[in-house]
């Protein structure tokens, strides 16, 4: 089946060429995804598939001009997502997510929520006191709260920013470790500084922890203390016992908000401790003022392959959960089918 699209002309050839991308590769994502072909004809396009993959795909690039309309490009990311949100059967208010500026890099390059889940993560730091981002790598958790506290920072709404985190791989004591503190909890902290050197600039990122109003330490340094005032984020924060997470959320003072982020997946406390993020979503989780917002892989705005390699590391333990409980199953069976044998074996011994 075929059907022509956009016939009269309200597209300049600059836009369809935004629409195929470099060397047809945003054409080719669509044309892998939904099974159809497109040809661009006289300023037109025929599209040629089964009607209902032609109508994803047409929803798909109404999509994408909007994008194109908006910033003159779209890029092979915002592509994929447009496609994964379209498979999803998610609308995706693509004006709000293009509208909305953050805040500026040091070059000038604007921060706005790319994807969906984004969205309302920057939303949900907007308006509650305690907002946990929870979900995989790359999702820009990290980034976006320190996008929102340099905002708020920016806007005289708090006097300082402190960004903390739980340096477990020193076991949180770092006296055994070379050189003074700066030096000891530097490696642990870099993940923070990158996001601060991009978006402050190094020379401000330095000019505004000289005079104290950027603070990162790690987390045994919170430690009773009253954070009046700043915007503070605990970055890892599935690396924090019960203990450290509620000794955590209890330093924040008047005119102060935190935002916690963390990935469940990827917790390295010792065998035998309870991560503090997942006991705090059982406990916080019907609290007002506090925001829970949970990333999905589509909402990963790294290199596509990061996508595919967290698909694929759920697959698989899903499949070995399976297979655990499987065996558990078989040996609880096998436990059963021992006992009743016993029991039997004594009767006939006692008759």
């Amino acid at each position: 089946m075929k059907k022509m699209l956009w016939t009269n002309n309200e597209h300049s050839s600059r836009d369809w060429a935004a629409l195929f991308g470099e060397l047809n590769g945003h054409a080719k994502a669509i044309g892998d995804k939904f099974g159809v072909k497109m040809k661009l004809k006289e300023n037109a396009l025929e599209l040629s598939g089964e009607e209902y993959d032609m109508e994803a795909a047409e929803s798909v690039m109404d999509q994408m001009f909007a994008v194109i309309a908006r910033q003159g490009y779209i890029s092979p990311a915002e592509v994929d997502y447009l496609i994964d949100m379209q498979n999803a059967h998610e609308d995706v208010p693509v004006e709000k997510l293009l509208t909305d500026i953050i805040t500026t890099t040091a070059q000038g390059k604007p921060i706005r929520a790319k994807t969906l889940g984004q969205r309302r993560y920057v939303d949900a730091i907007a308006n509650n006191g305690f907002t946990f981002g929870i979900g995989p790598a790359g999702t820009g958790k990290t980034y976006l709260a320190v996008a929102m506290a340099v905002k708020s920072f920016k806007n005289n709404e708090v006097n300082r920013i402190i960004l903390t985190r739980p340096a477990v791989e020193a076991g949180e004591s770092l006296g055994f470790l070379p050189g003074d503190l700066q030096e000891k909890i530097d490696p642990y902290l870099r993940p923070l500084y990158d996001s601060l050197y991009e978006i402050l600039g190094a020379d401000s990122y330095l000019k505004l922890k000289e005079r104290g109003q950027i603070e990162v330490a790690p987390l045994a340094y919170m430690r009773g203390r009253t954070l009046d005032n700043s915007f503070i984020i605990l970055d890892e924060a599935q690396n924090t016992t019960s203990a450290q997470m509620k000794m955590f959320l209890t330093r924040m003072g008047y005119g102060s908000q935190a935002v916690i982020t963390g990935d469940v997946t990827q917790i390295d406390l010792p065998n035998g401790k309870t991560s503090g993020l997942k006991t705090i979503q059982k406990i916080l989780r019907d609290v007002e003022g506090v925001a829970f917002c949970e990333f999905q892989r589509t909402d990963v705005v790294r290199h596509p392959l990061v996508q595919r390699v967290i698909e694929a590391f759920e697959k698989y333990e899903k499949t070995q959960e399976s297979d655990k409980n499987g065996s558990a199953s078989h040996a609880n069976r096998s436990n059963a089918r021992g006992s009743h044998g016993d029991a039997r074996d004594t009767t006939r011994r006692k008759a």
